[in-house]
């Protein structure tokens, strides 16, 4: 087996709890507490049904992440295995655009963070928060990756615990909650309609709930810091898709039945009308300690994913060497200092779109992830019959129904990624295409630059060799 790891000095120490912990840590944010309002203002009830076919999606992806993850546990991820198994420009495609949305990602969080500390502190200026939270999440990264993995350890367990907490509430108000509540399976049917808005509601809103998966997908890059990772991945992808799916489901069809449809995400999260209902004294400030923890969860994870990125990127001499230069406590400190650049994007485009600024880069982070998932079912066809063919080792977990469920996986995904042309998502595209195109003519340059480099060290060593 070639295991592709080039990665000898990240240090493995990630278990599977920890691995679990930092990819649903990662999923776990605004996409649920400030997204499901969206999601159920755009399909109505029938948004269970949406969530239920995104969660098709992911734990079909996960099928698929599973096998090649644990035949090649690297940082370089999904990039490194398409970069093998589909082509090297490839791999240069899915690694830049994944890092650029990552970068963007943390750029998305942070500047919701400044949002949120206004509420206790009205009079201090967001950059000070920015500045503040970087610097705090900057060095947790730049320690060691067992003090990343315990700080995301227990953000997560925070938004897990909350989740969970939510779900015993709003089963206390379903089951005995206070009259004036109105709660009840009437409110799946206000103005007697379970989709409201047909199926075209419902198929939109399945790509917002994808939103709210993104970053499950990390596993994958946590792999080549993993113990075991033949036991370890596995067990962690199976149960991030099993308890994100749960916690989803339960979770919009409380809110559902408690909050009318119509009114949910219009003013304020449906997180806080729930809270509001049973009159718990400070339920504001809570939901937006929980939300505040969700940035910072999901910030931590995406700067430890850009950062791991970027040190591939440069070990495939697809960036600076410096890149891949790693400290005597195994980081990568140069890749992480140019991964942080999404919060300075973010604050020249706050700067410039106050109002907008925050939905601007969530809409433009989004295209490097959904492509990259995408890439995933299109490398896992040319995995598998490439890993056949050449007598892989018998892997320990392998994807159920290929090539016909790999293909529906994509299929789905292409067309979710397609519909956004029609949806108020159409600015994911309008990023994404150019992105792409600017990446071929980089990697065209990059190659044409290479080979001729490679074909004068080639030239000037034979004649070395015929003057001796």
């Amino acid at each position: 087996m070639e295991n592709l790891n080039r990665e000898s000095g990240l240090k493995r120490e990630l278990k599977t709890g920890q691995l679990t912990m930092m990819a649903m840590g990662c999923a776990i944010g605004t996409g649920l507490f400030l997204g499901s309002g969206l999601a159920i203002g755009t399909a109505g009830p029938g948004v269970l049904i949406s969530y239920g076919v995104g969660a098709i999606i992911v734990l079909l992806l996960m099928g698929c992440l599973a096998e090649m993850t644990v035949a090649h546990p690297t940082s370089g991820a999904f990039g490194t295995i398409a970069e093998k198994y589909i082509s090297p420009w490839a791999g240069f495609i899915v690694r830049y655009s994944y890092w650029m949305s990552n970068v963007l990602a943390v750029g998305v969080e942070v500047s919701a963070i400044a949002v949120y500390m206004n509420y206790w502190f009205p009079n201090v200026p967001g950059i000070v928060w920015i500045l503040f939270f970087a610097i705090v999440l900057i060095y947790v990264n730049s320690t060691n990756v067992h003090t990343f993995a315990t700080f995301e350890y227990w953000f997560s367990m925070i938004k897990v615990s909350a989740i969970v907490l939510f779900i015993l509430l709003g089963a206390y108000i379903l089951v005995g909650g206070p009259e004036e509540s109105k709660a009840g399976f009437e409110n799946f049917a206000n103005s007697g309609q379970f989709m409201p808005f047909g199926w075209w509601g419902i198929w939109v809103a399945v790509f917002i709930s994808l939103f709210s998966f993104l970053g499950t997908e990390q596993i994958a890059v946590t792999a080549g810091e993993a113990k075991e990772p033949d036991v370890a991945v596995p067990k962690a992808l199976k149960a991030t898709v099993f308890r994100l799916s749960s916690f989803y489901v339960l979770t919009m069809a409380i809110m559902l039945l408690i909050v009318p449809w119509q009114t949910a995400g219009v003013d304020k999260s449906p997180f806080v009308k729930v809270m509001e209902i049973l009159n718990i004294p400070g339920a504001s400030g809570i939901m937006n300690f929980i939300i505040l923890t969700a940035a910072l969860s999901a910030m931590n994870s995406q700067l430890y994913a850009s950062t791991r990125l970027m040190y591939s990127l440069s070990l495939e001499k697809q960036a600076p060497a410096v890149l891949g230069k790693v400290s005597k406590k195994g980081i990568p400190t140069w890749a992480l200092i140019i991964s942080t650049l999404g919060i300075f994007v973010a604050a020249g485009v706050n700067a410039v779109l106050p109002d907008s600024s925050y939905a601007f880069m969530m809409g433009i982070s989004m295209f490097g992830s959904i492509f990259t998932w995408l890439m995933i079912f299109v490398s896992h066809l040319f995995f598998r019959k490439q890993w056949e063919k050449n007598g892989g080792r018998k892997l320990p977990v392998k994807m159920i129904g290929f090539p016909y469920l790999t293909i529906l996986g994509g299929v789905l995904l292409l067309s979710l990624i397609v519909t956004t042309w029609f949806t108020p998502f159409k600015m994911m595209l309008q990023f994404g295409i150019p992105w792409l195109i600017f990446l071929v003519i980089a990697y065209w340059i990059w190659k044409k630059k290479n080979v001729n480099r490679h074909g004068r060290t080639e030239t000037a060593a034979k004649k070395f060799v015929h003057k001796g």
